[in-house]
């Protein structure tokens, strides 16, 4: 394996066609809950670096420091360390440590795969349009949403641990 591919749970498969758009990661066998689902694996670069190569990181990254992303560099390590997890306000998966996507709950198989990206991002190259259609869709997604106290509350322990110590200077 090449050190930039991220892990992917043999339980699963990514890159099908996705309702909530482009593609998904979906469940082929139960998942349990807190079973780890991916790993996600990549260049480690600083924001400028990130902002400077937007086209082939292409939303891709996963912020783990204030300033500091995993992503790819090129298109070849893109496809390497994509997982394909679409964003919901209802989400059946939460982050753990700063590389870890777990299971919150048990998962069935054909279920897609989703995170809200509240739960790693805090970035204001975030923001976008919400199309989960789940009753508590928050309908615009951006970089601070971490900070909503009914977020807080409700994936207490699912976040990475940068947002969470960022977010104890908030209390």
């Amino acid at each position: 394996m090449e050190p930039t591919a991220s892990w992917i749970s043999p339980k699963t498969q990514r890159g099908l066609p996705s309702k909530l758009g482009g593609k998904g990661i979906f469940a082929k066998e139960p998942i349990k809950q807190g079973e780890i689902v991916a790993i996600k694996m990549g260049r480690i670069i600083d924001r400028d670096m990130l902002v400077a190569n937007q086209a082939t990181v292409k939303g891709s990254q996963l912020q783990i420091t204030d300033d500091l992303y995993i992503a790819p560099l090129t298109d070849e390590e893109r496809e390497l360390s994509m997982i394909y997890i679409n964003h919901s306000c209802e989400p059946n998966l939460g982050k753990q440590g700063q590389i870890f996507t777990v299971a919150r709950r048990d998962i069935l198989p054909g279920e897609e795969l989703t995170l809200d990206y509240a739960m790693y991002t805090d970035d204001d190259i975030l923001d976008m349009a919400c199309n989960c259609q789940t009753p508590s869709c928050r309908k615009r997604i951006t970089g601070k949403d971490w900070m909503l106290p009914e977020l807080q509350q409700r994936y207490k322990g699912y976040f990475v641990w940068f947002i969470e110590r960022n977010w104890l200077k908030f209390l």
